[in-house]
């Protein structure tokens, strides 16, 4: 079936759906966020402070935890059967953390401050066991092959799971009859290449790096940037420079192709980049004597290195990697990494983006989704990077199977399909959120100028400030309001001061029982 023109599958599983008993059969759906925010200096400068001790391990604390960087903080929320919980916790973690910052602020956007070099990003530490050990090369391994300043770059990523009750239904839609865990993990797959044929919509509505630093270019120049002032270049049709070829779709990146047709491609194929050895990488040593530089020369690491717009997920067991865990028992949620900060929500995030990325995703499942082909994929690519790199640009032209079809014609169709999902989603809801979302982002193809993209390149413009003071005021408002909010309940800030706590007991544990060969670790770490 071809991924244009009426889509008669989805038609009828939507109304299947809709004409079914259940209505609230899509009601509770397990999500959750997790939100990357470096820590800046008052000057607007990459921290060098530790990880403040009061937040607890980086290593072990499930909630408070850093990415690349010391200064890259993490904050990871449970998960919630309803959006409006889940970002009132997201927003007591924030203002947990900012009750041990001191000065320090969080950085408002995805794209960085000014960074002088790699040196000015120091990678996280987690302390002398062999687990924190392992987590420490792995990111010493980005430095060297894709350079510090690259994972600088901070996003949001939005992590969802299908109700239970949803999948005996579904599974007679798709006139299946098997509900069990192989069926799951294939519709999961069907919604990944899903994602990855109309995922650059996410980048249009919600992007928000259209303007960066400067200094990120290393002195390059790129002919699709405008030098605004010294310090600042904007994309003047940008939309999400975090999602282009200059943040993770970098060449290096993208070289890596993984299959999305099926779990058992994914998992072949991931399997075999972490295996397959890589001259440059190779070049760059592995152990140059008693210290490592990379976990491997391969072509990847570890799974974690391939970056991709949605990944398929599992929770782990203690030591176990997600390639496992997908092998082990299948695709238990999905993992969206496509959107960037928002400079506009103290917490980076906001709850109709929630509400749309859901109502997002319930379109893209129940679409007709057939195998993506080598020359498709390719496509999809130059799609993701249009819209990212121009997106906001008059009579932007996308391809769809083999042919140019204007971006905007294409959004509104999806935006038009999404009508009946946001009905159901909105019978549990008498406020109708969904379908509120659902008209606010309609407003951004009618008037691209209501996009976070270009109302940040509109603030930069009416205040004339270069992006990184821009990013420093915003971060600053952020601080003060997380600041001034009346706290959470008592007995929530109570288990943030206990995880906190135990987490640092778990990673002495664990520093304790890091006996024997490192060497052997790695390697049983490393094994399939």
């Amino acid at each position: 079936m071809a991924a244009s023109g009426i889509d008669r599958v989805f038609e009828r599983r939507l109304a299947a759906t809709l004409n079914s008993r259940e209505q609230r059969l899509l009601h509770g759906g397990r999500r959750g966020l997790e939100r990357e925010s470096l820590r800046v200096t008052p000057a607007a400068r990459i921290a060098s402070t530790a990880h403040p001790p009061a937040l607890g391990s980086a290593l072990t604390n499930p909630h408070i935890t850093t990415d690349y960087s010391e200064a890259l903080l993490e904050l990871v929320t449970p998960t919630f059967s309803d959006n409006a919980a889940l970002m009132q916790y997201l927003t007591a973690l924030h203002q947990f953390v900012y009750q041990h910052l001191g000065e320090e602020l969080l950085w408002a956007t995805s794209m960085p401050c000014e960074i002088a070099s790699d040196a000015d990003v120091p990678i996280a530490r987690y302390g002398s066991s062999y687990p924190g050990r392992v987590k420490y090369v792995y990111r010493h391994g980005l430095l060297i092959r894709y350079g510090g300043m690259m994972q600088a770059i901070s996003g949001v990523h939005f992590n969802y799971s299908f109700p239970e009750r949803f999948w005996p239904l579904y599974a007679d839609l798709c006139e299946s009859r098997d509900a069990g865990q192989g069926f799951i993990s294939a519709r999961y797959l069907d919604l990944l290449r899903s994602y990855r044929r109309h995922g650059w919509l996410v980048s249009y509505l919600f992007g928000a790096s259209p303007a960066m630093c400067r200094s990120f270019l290393h002195g390059h120049e790129d002919a699709e940037l405008r030098v605004r002032d010294a310090a600042t270049v904007v994309g003047p049709y940008a939309t999400s420079l975090r999602m282009s070829d200059l943040g993770y779709r970098n060449r290096r990146q993208t070289a890596v192709t993984v299959s999305a047709n099926s779990l058992e491609q994914y998992v072949r194929d991931l399997r075999q980049a972490i295996h397959e050895p890589h001259a440059r990488y190779l070049a760059l040593g592995v152990k140059v004597g008693d210290e490592y530089r990379q976990l491997s020369g391969n072509v990847l690491q570890i799974e974690n290195e391939y970056y991709s717009y949605i990944r398929p997920k599992r929770a782990l067991q203690e030591g176990e990697r997600t390639l496992h865990a997908l092998a082990r028992a299948g695709v238990e949620y999905i993992e969206v990494r496509a959107l960037d900060n928002s400079a506009f929500d103290a917490v980076g995030v906001n709850l109709r983006k929630l509400h749309f990325l859901e109502a997002f995703l319930v379109l893209l499942l129940l679409k007709a989704s057939p195998p993506i082909e080598s020359n498709e994929e390719e496509a999809i690519e130059r799609n993701h990077l249009s819209v990212a790199r121009r997106g906001r640009e008059p009579g932007l032209l996308l391809e769809r199977d083999g042919r140019t079809v204007p971006m905007r014609a294409w959004a509104a169709e999806l935006l038009d399909g999404m009508q009946g999902v946001c009905e159901l989603l909105d019978a549990a809801h008498p406020q109708r959120p969904y379908g509120a979302t659902l008209k606010e982002q309609l407003g951004k193809l009618e008037d691209v100028q209501r996009t976070p993209s270009a109302r940040l390149l509109t603030a930069l413009e009416s205040r004339q400030e270069s992006f990184e003071t821009l990013a420093l005021r915003v971060s600053r408002e952020h601080a003060d309001q997380l600041r001034a909010q009346r706290p959470p309940d008592a007995v929530r800030w109570r288990e943030f001061e206990l995880e906190a706590q135990a987490s640092l007991i778990r990673q002495a544990a664990l520093e304790a029982a890091s006996r024997g060969s490192f060497d052997d670790y790695v390697a049983r770490y490393l094994a399939d």
